[in-house]
């Protein structure tokens, strides 16, 4: 009879605050910020703190899907929110249901840019591919393709008073389109560097474009055909003015606040300027103001050359050029009014369409490239933090996972906290600061947990307080395996293995000491052994019988010892480069060893005898685990594959995709019914055992036919005859090639 197995399937994702490849905007009614979260959306709740929901895709998300760009409708009555991806696909959802209502599919890369008219009918989107396509969103279907641009567009911006859409590239080029003709009706090219994004303001007097240069460049909007000056009468868009910045990154986002009133120029850097727009009549009084000095110096300059020279005329001469009514400037205009410093660098910024803090100007929400969301009220004289989201995620990668012995807790570490999270709900209970952890377990009875650091220290937490309550330095170097030793197999009584790249391998027992300033008891351990090895330790496993420990080292030998006398029983060899995870199954009878010569060894624990060696990832293999009671297991590499293995068969059974970077680690609940994987994209994600079965032959042919579609995909590309550039301003259809 045909063996069966039981799929898993992803369930759930946290730990993701907002990605660095997406921007993010506030819904109409200002109350949630909408981020990228890799492939989904997360609506946040700034005020409270929280993830509101989550728009994600139904079907297995993949890092093709990741999110690019992200753009609400402006409609106050329409809760529609389109997101752009990485595959060229964009998909409309609602917001009020969290339901995706239609997938839209016309570009072959990545969406750059989206944005909405101001009645929410229409959308239109930019791509990699350079094109544009303008999307019907009530019939949910392309209405026509705009090319012309030479390179990735970064940014749209409709025109609605006179059905106008101009685009920005990094072709150096600003592009307008008459949406009626469906043709290109102006290029602006005064830009030495790209462009990397526009605005206009609510009334459409103004647009603003920044780029890879020291300015922001104004140009006026004109709605009326007039012949000024050597522009032609069809141009839309007049050159207007420059305002250099004090920064020196290129900018990355320029946009006005709903008002009108506030612009934001964000550079690609720490740094967000933001400027004063002034009305009609007090730019005026200003440019009016400006006349006036330079009157006054004027005329007290030709007074002073008239007084050496013995003229009397000069200066009436003076008075005489002044009195005309001076020009309004841009300056006269766009006034600085703060210069924001964050802490990291910022990804994207947003103003909140509504103000809550009395006399503040506008609200500006900025998300930053390590994992956090900030929010500022803007007033006249200063810039005040009032919200940040930081709890939800750790700053910087997931170094190493662990479950509770009930499965009911999960413990994270990273470059400076520990966290623990519930595995059911994805919610962060505890976040505890600690050093660089590379490796953690929980001790008997999931009141205390151990951390090993990049340092050597070893840090025990106190889960039910969250705080550290000792830190041992255990050893000279970083600590990179602790494994634990139960008291129903281990002959040394109830501890704990440490593995150190200062050679050492230390095996430690609990022990309870009084706190000094209170009659409590809290855990402390004590170091009753040591194996001195002759390379650096990079990963320490014990058999579920406690009779071999099994130590890899950097010379790319793994020594098996037996654990009573710690005498030498096995030596490994094989791997071509150092082992970085292992796992003994709970029988004892095999050992999986991966390496970072991306190959999976299966090793008898009787003979130390290879099985089988198996090209396993198309990168190094961070780590691999038996699911408890079987000789299935799972394996983790940085090639962002979770696999699925059989040890017997020596069989690869599912290929699960996910994670949108390297994937560092991996723990299994005690019966296999779920697993934990933790990823340098910052991602905690939850994969589920269901009850749906499957056939190896059947996975197979279907991994088969997938390479051979992806191939044929390849080849097409490749010898297809190359096309011509556009020409300027041509229109295409909005489909795409399947």
């Amino acid at each position: 009879m045909v063996k069966t197995y039981l799929r898993y399937e992803p369930r759930l994702v946290f730990g993701v605050i907002v990605s660095v490849d997406s921007n993010m905007s506030y819904d109409p009614s200002g109350k949630y910020l909408l981020a990228g979260a890799l492939d989904s959306v997360a609506v946040w709740d700034i005020k409270k703190g929280i993830c509101s929901a989550s728009l994600s895709p139904s079907a297995g998300s993949s890092h093709s899907l990741a999110v690019t760009s992200i753009a609400p409708s402006h409609s106050s009555s329409s809760s529609s929110v389109a997101s752009g991806h990485a595959n060229g696909s964009i998909r409309l959802w609602d917001l009020s249901r969290s339901a995706c209502e239609a997938t839209l599919n016309g570009h072959e890369s990545a969406v750059t840019a989206l944005r909405y008219n101001h009645l929410g009918s229409l959308l239109a989107s930019g791509s990699k591919d350079c094109d544009i396509i303008l999307w019907d969103v009530v019939a949910e279907t392309g209405m026509f393709r705009l090319r012309g641009h030479r390179d990735q567009v970064t940014d749209l911006v409709f025109l609605d008073s006179s059905k106008k859409l101009v685009s920005c590239s990094k072709d150096k080029f600003v592009r307008v389109w008459d949406l009626e003709m469906q043709h290109c009706i102006q290029i602006v090219s005064g830009h030495h560097s790209e462009v990397w994004s526009l605005d206009v303001d609510l009334n459409e007097r103004f647009l603003v474009t920044g780029s890879a240069d020291l300015e922001l460049r104004f140009y006026l909007i004109r709605n009326e055909v007039e012949e000024t000056g050597n522009s032609s009468k069809w141009d839309v868009l007049k050159h207007y003015g420059e305002i250099k910045r004090q920064g020196k990154e290129r900018i990355a986002t320029v946009r006005f606040n709903k008002s009108g009133s506030l612009l934001a120029c964000q550079e690609a850097g720490r740094t967000v300027e933001i400027y004063r727009v002034l009305d009609a009549s007090s730019a005026r009084i200003k440019a009016k103001r400006r006349a006036r000095r330079k009157k006054e110096k004027l005329l007290a300059k030709a007074v002073e050359e008239g007084n050496k020279n013995g003229n009397l005329n000069s200066s009436q001469n003076v008075s005489g050029v002044a009195a005309s009514e001076p020009d309004v400037l841009v300056s006269d205009v766009f006034k600085l009014l703060q210069v924001l410093r964050a802490s990291k660098k910022i990804c994207s910024v947003a103003f909140c369409p509504t103000v809550s803090t009395k006399g503040a100007l506008g609200t500006l929400s900025m998300s930053l490239n390590n994992n956090m969301l900030e929010t500022y009220s803007i007033e006249e004289g200063k810039v005040e933090k009032k919200h940040t989201v930081e709890l939800p995620g750790h700053r910087s990668d997931i170094r190493s996972v662990t479950l509770s012995s009930d499965n009911t807790l999960l413990l994270s570490t990273s470059h400076n906290a520990v966290k623990v999270w519930n595995p059911g709900t994805g919610a962060c209970i505890r976040t505890i600061e600690s050093g660089y952890g590379l490796c953690c377990s929980f001790a008997p009875g999931d009141r205390y947990a151990l951390v090993g650091t990049k340092s050597g220290t070893l840090e025990i937490i106190d889960v039910g307080s969250g705080t550290r309550a000792e830190v041992i330095q255990c050893h000279s170097a970083a600590i990179r395996s602790i494994v634990p030793i139960s008291k129903d197999n281990g002959s040394t009584g109830s501890g704990f293995v440490t593995g150190s790249a200062d050679h050492d391998v230390k095996f430690w027992e609990y022990q309870l000491k009084r706190k000094p300033e209170t009659d409590s008891k809290q855990l402390t351990v004590k170091n009753v052994r040591t194996l001195n090895m002759n390379d650096d330790v990079l990963v320490v496993s014990i058999s579920p019988e406690g009779k071999y420990i099994a130590v890899a080292l950097l010379d790319c030998t793994v020594q098996v010892y037996l654990l009573n006398t710690l005498k030498k029983f096995l030596a490994l060899y094989g791997h071509k480069l150092p082992v970085l995870c292992m796992d003994i199954s709970l029988d004892g009878d095999l050992i999986v060893t991966g390496s970072a010569d991306k190959n999976l060894k299966i090793w008898g624990l009787d003979f130390g005898d290879c099985h089988k060696s198996l090209f396993a990832h198309a990168d190094s293999v961070m780590d691999v685990k038996f699911v408890n009671n079987t000789h299935y297991m799972f394996s983790v590499g940085k090639d962002r594959l979770i696999k699925y293995w059989d040890a017997d068969k020596f069989e690869l059974l599912l290929t699960l995709e996910g994670h949108h970077a390297e994937v560092w680690c991996l723990t299994i609940s005690t019966h296999g019914g779920f697993f934990i994987t933790g990823s340098h994209d910052r991602s905690i994600r939850r994969w589920d055992r269901t009850d749906e079965p499957f056939f190896l032959e059947e996975e197979r042919e279907k991994r088969l036919q997938e390479m051979f579609e992806s191939d044929l995909e390849t080849n097409e590309n490749k010898y297809a005859p190359r096309e011509e550039l556009p020409e300027e301003g041509i229109v295409g259809v909005p489909g795409k090639k399947n």
